[in-house]
């Protein structure tokens, strides 16, 4: 393998630590159940600014260089699509929940990892392969089964909004992460002040839309955890990803995310192995394994 095929493989293994942190979301945000959801975003990503700017500072003593704060002095353009793709994922996904069935808004919204393969395809020097998009696919159906269970699903007209919304959602995520190839030149280390703008704009849309819930023990320790992992670490690994790795890769890898979150749930007792579930386990990993056949491979699209 060259040294760029090295470099993006690395990228892409990196981006995909993202997809084990976000696993641990649903066991998480268990833990915070009764807190609004604006008002858990808020001290969540509240939390990953707080995090993040100690390791900066932290490393900035040990090393006497403080280069990476200084990367927060960057145009507002720069800040403008990170905290779009953040925050706005976040929002709608919210508005979706509230206004459409539980399960129909969640599938609609996870629609963007197959839309990260597709419009990865519009990049300068890549195309989709039919590998990328069957192995897609299949991480698809395989995420329907773990969602929708033996419940089904049905889309219904006076659920239009709540559908409308998931969809900006799947929309917001895929483009914020394809359209983040181009900004290859922007330092990481900005998501850190990017999640410190999303606590503020979710601090806001708290004080407008929801009632302040005093947190207890428990929810406090969990959202400091969501904070610093599936909100926080997460977001610098796809920032990293996105940039620098195979995009199609990612995008079939992503659907490991709901089937790692429930594989941790019976894990913990919270739900139970299924045939279904041993179903769901196959077609994604199979999906993940297909999509990335030609990187591991050694040969860059």
């Amino acid at each position: 393998m060259s040294a760029t095929g090295d470099a993006q493989l690395r990228a892409t293994l990196i981006g995909s630590i993202a997809v084990l942190l976000w696993a641990l979301l649903a066991l998480l945000t268990s833990q915070t159940r009764g807190l609004p959801p604006f008002q858990l975003l808020a001290m969540a990503f509240g939390a990953a600014f707080a995090s993040s700017l100690l390791w900066m500072l932290a490393q900035g003593l040990r090393s006497g260089d403080y280069s990476m704060l200084a990367s927060w002095r960057l145009p507002p353009s720069r800040w403008a699509l990170g905290v779009a793709g953040l925050f706005g994922y976040h929002f709608f996904y919210f508005v979706a929940l509230g206004n459409a069935p539980v399960v129909e808004a969640s599938l609609i919204a996870y629609l963007w990892p197959l839309l990260i393969v597709l419009f990865s395809a519009l990049l300068p020097g890549e195309r989709l392969r039919w590998f990328h998009l069957l192995g897609t696919l299949l991480g698809l159906a395989g995420a329907v089964l773990i969602v929708a269970g033996n419940q089904g699903f049905e889309l219904r007209a006076e659920y239009l909004p709540g559908y409308a919304a998931a969809v900006v959602c799947a929309l917001l995520w895929s483009s914020y992460s394809v359209a983040n190839r181009r900004l290859g030149g922007v330092p990481t280390a900005l998501v850190g002040g990017q999640c410190g703008v999303v606590a503020l704009l979710a601090l806001v849309a708290h004080l407008a839309l929801e009632a302040t819930t005093v947190p207890d023990g428990r929810q406090w320790l969990a959202a400091l955890a969501l904070g610093i992992g599936p909100f926080g670490l997460s977001f610098f690994c796809w920032d990293h990803g996105t940039k620098r790795g195979n995009l199609a890769v990612l995008g079939a890898l992503s659907y490991a995310a709901p089937l790692l979150s429930t594989l941790l749930l019976v894990a913990v007792g919270l739900a139970e192995a299924t045939a279904t579930l041993a179903l769901s386990c196959g077609l994604i990993v199979g999906g993940a394994l297909l999509a990335s056949l030609e990187m591991w491979r050694g040969r860059r699209p």
